[in-house]
């Protein structure tokens, strides 16, 4: 059986509690779900996510989320040196567009992380890309 979290983020922009700040309907949190709370890209720093984690049991990752440059790779790092096999699903995060600063355009962003979390690679850790449709929580499974 999956074990799953939430986690979401707030910042002097994003302010906790404000409409912005909720999840959209069709993401129903069931209260077995713990949700940390995060005020750094990564989803790992200064909350309790590597606790809830362990005391879980949990060894590997699906990372899903917003801001593809920002708190998705933050996390997938984070999870990745912590000894995690984490596995983004490449269908499911998704960013702003950030073209007037000069960044790459929102399809590029994600087509990017994408391709280059497909051959992210360590001693003793799996990483890699799937799409929605062929993730699975069975263990060993890459997806």
């Amino acid at each position: 059986m999956p074990r799953s979290n939430r986690t979401q983020h707030s910042s002097d922009e994003l302010k906790r509690n404000s409409e912005g700040w909720q999840y959209v309907p069709e993401l129903v949190r069931r209260d077995s779900e713990p949700l940390v709370h995060k005020t750094y890209g990564d989803s790992f720093e200064d909350t309790e996510l590597e606790t809830l984690l362990a005391e879980r049991g949990v060894g590997r990752l699906i990372v899903t989320g917003a801001q593809s440059d920002a708190c998705v790779r933050s996390t997938l790092h984070g999870a990745f040196v912590r000894g995690y096999d984490v596995t983004l699903v490449g269908d499911a995060h998704t960013t702003e567009d950030l073209s007037a600063y000069g960044a790459p355009s929102p399809d590029q962003v994600i087509a990017h992380t994408n391709l280059y979390w497909q051959w992210q690679s360590g001693p003793g850790r799996r990483a890699g890309t799937v799409d929605t449709e062929k993730v699975t929580f069975a263990a060993g499974d890459e997806g």
